[in-house]
C-alpha cells in the first residue's frame, strides 16, 4: 500500500483509523495456527455509509480490503495476506430491533453471538446456531463462515436463519439481498450466496435473522465408550430411533483429558478404558416427552459396549459438561503445534472416516485428536506435530491432509463443514470440485469484485 494512500485514509477517516504497530500485528492474525499477516492500516467504521466510503476509495485505488470481525476463525479467512486495509466491524455492534410479532431480529455484524442469543431469549425467542466461540465471535463472522455448532443436528446452521442482508459491494454500492419473509422465490438467491462467502463478495453491514420459540426444557447425558468406532456407529443408530437430539457431540479420550489438564477447576472422572464419549442433549417443551426420548436413546445404546451413562442432574452439571466440550479445541491447540481439519461426511460414514484418519496418521507418523458435531457427521481432526520434524511437518503432512480430504470426499463428504476454506485450505479445493465448478466460482467472484480487492487470495 503506497504511503500517500495510507496518509489519505488516515486523514479521511482519522476518527476510525489506526496504524500503530501493536494494532497492525493484532489484526494480522486470527485463531488459525500461528499465522500473521499485518495490514497497512486498520479502519473501524460504525455505519454502513462509512463502510461504503472506505470501499469506494479502496476500489478506486486498488487497495486490498480484508473484512475483520472477532478474528476467531480457524481457516485464515480474516488474514490480510496482501496487507492493505483491515476493515473491522467491531464498532458495528448494535442489535437494531427484535420483532416479537414476526420472530425476527435485525442486527449489525459486530454483535457477539452469545449476546444476540441472550437478548432474544429475554423475549422467549431462540437463535440456535452456537459455535464453540459464541462468547467472543461476531454474528457477522458466523454469516461469513456459515457457522454451525452443536445444535445444528436439530436446528440447522446459520444459513437456515438468514432472511436478508445489507451488503456493501467492493465498488461501494449498497444492496439488500432479499426480503424479510420466510418464503422468497424471487430471482437468484443472493442472500444464500453471501452466506458462507467468507467476505470475498461483499461486506455485510446489517442482518435480518428469523427466530423460533425458545425451548423450555433440556436434558443432557454423557456416554463413555470403550471403542471410539462404537461411539461413531452409535450416532447413526440414535438418529434412526426417531429422536432428534439438540446436541450429539463426539470427543476422543485425549480431547477430554487434555481439557481437564488445562482446566483443573473442571472436575470429572475419565477411566483408562474409556476411548471416547458422546455428549447427547435433547430439548423441547414437554419434560415428560424428553424423559421418554432419553429412555429411547439409552435403550439403543444398550446395543453398544458403554460405561455408565451420566445424566446431568442440574444446570450446574449441564454447564460443566458443555464447558468441557467448548474448551476442547482450545486445550488441544495449547498442547502442541497443530493443524485442524474440518471434515464432514454423511453420519453413517463417520466410523469409516475416523478409522481412515487413524490409518493415515500411522502411515505418516502423526497423532490426531478428533472431536466434533457427530450428529452432523462433522469431525474436527486435530493433527498434532509432537515429535515430527520440520521436514515431515512442512513437506509430508500436506500429502497426508490431501489423503484425509480425498477419503472424506470418497465417503460422500466434503472438506469443510463449518470452518470455511479461507487461506489455509484453498489448495485442496480441487478435491471436492471439478475445474468447471471452480471456474464458475471464479466468475462469480469477478462479477462482484472485478478488481479483486476484497479479501483476496481466499477460497479460490
Amino acid at each position: 500500500m503506497e504511503k500517500e494512500n495510507i496518509k489519505t485514509l488516515l486523514d479521511k477517516f482519522k476518527a476510525i483509523a489506526t496504524n500503530s504497530p501493536d494494532d497492525l500485528k493484532r489484526y494480522g492474525s486470527d485463531e488459525t495456527e500461528d499465522l500473521n499477516f499485518p495490514p497497512d492500516l486498520v479502519l473501524k467504521p460504525s455505519t454502513t455509509k462509512e463502510v461504503a466510503e472506505i470501499m469506494r476509495y479502496c476500489n478506486e485505488h486498488n487497495i486490498p480490503v480484508t473484512p475483520s470481525g472477532a478474528r476467531t476463525g480457524l481457516s485464515g479467512g480474516a488474514l490480510p495476506v496482501q496487507g492493505g486495509v483491515a476493515l473491522s466491524t467491531e464498532k458495528m455492534n448494535r442489535i437494531i430491533s427484535i420483532d416479537e410479532n414476526n420472530a425476527q431480529v435485525t442486527t449489525q455484524p459486530g454483535v457477539i453471538t452469545q449476546v444476540l442469543q441472550e437478548s432474544v431469549k429475554e423475549k422467549g425467542l431462540f437463535y440456535p446456531p452456537d459455535p464453540a466461540s459464541k462468547g467472543s465471535c461476531f454474528i457477522g463472522g458466523n454469516i461469513a463462515e456459515n457457522s454451525g455448532g452443536p445444535k445444528a443436528v436439530k436446528y440447522g446452521v446459520t444459513a437456515d436463519y438468514v432472511l436478508n442482508l445489507e451488503v456493501v459491494l467492493p465498488s461501494g454500492e449498497i444492496i439488500w439481498t432479499g426480503a424479510n419473509v420466510l418464503k422468497n422465490a424471487t430471482g437468484y438467491n443472493l442472500t444464500q450466496l453471501i452466506v458462507g462467502s467468507e467476505g470475498t463478495l461483499g461486506i455485510v453491514t446489517q442482518i435480518v435473522l428469523r427466530l423460533i420459540p425458545h425451548p423450555s426444557h433440556d436434558m443432557l447425558m454423557l456416554v463413555p465408550f470403550f471403542a471410539a468406532k462404537d461411539a461413531c456407529e452409535a450416532v447413526a443408530a440414535i438418529m434412526k430411533t426417531g429422536v432428534t437430539p439438540s446436541g450429539l457431540e463426539f470427543m476422543e479420550r485425549d480431547a477430554i483429558v487434555w481439557t481437564l489438564e488445562k482446566h483443573p477447576n473442571i472436575q470429572m472422572e475419565i477411566r483408562e478404558s474409556h476411548a471416547a464419549h458422546l455428549l447427547i442433549e435433547v430439548d423441547g417443551f414437554d419434560e415428560t416427552k424428553l424423559m421418554e426420548d432419553c429412555e429411547i436413546i439409552a435403550n439403543e445404546l444398550s446395543n453398544f459396549k458403554t460405561g455408565e451413562i451420566l445424566f446431568a442432574d442440574n444446570q450446574a452439571q449441564k454447564d460443566k459438561l458443555w464447558e468441557i466440550r467448548r474448551k476442547v479445541g482450545e486445550a488441544v491447540k495449547s498442547h502442541s503445534i497443530y493443524k485442524e481439519e474440518d471434515t464432514v461426511v454423511p453420519r453413517f460414514a463417520l466410523p469409516n472416516l475416523l478409522l481412515g484418519v487413524k490409518n493415515i496418521g500411522q502411515k505418516y507418523g502423526f497423532q490426531s485428536v478428533c472431536y466434533g458435531h457427530a450428529g452432523d457427521g462433522n469431525l474436527h481432526v486435530n493433527i498434532i506435530k509432537g515429535t515430527l520434524t520440520d521436514q515431515q511437518w512442512n513437506n509430508e503432512l500436506p500429502k497426508a491432509i490431501r489423503e484425509i480430504f480425498k477419503l472424506t470426499v470418497d465417503l460422500g463428504g466434503t472438506i469443510s463443514g463449518e470452518h470455511g476454506i479461507g487461506w489455509v485450505q484453498k489448495e485442496y479445493m480441487d478435491i471436492p470440485f471439478s475445474s468447471t465448478s471452480l471456474h464458475l466460482m471464479k466468475q462469480i467472484k469477478s462479477i462482484f469484485d472485478p478488481k479483486n480487492i476484497l479479501n483476496p487470495e481466499k477460497i479460490i
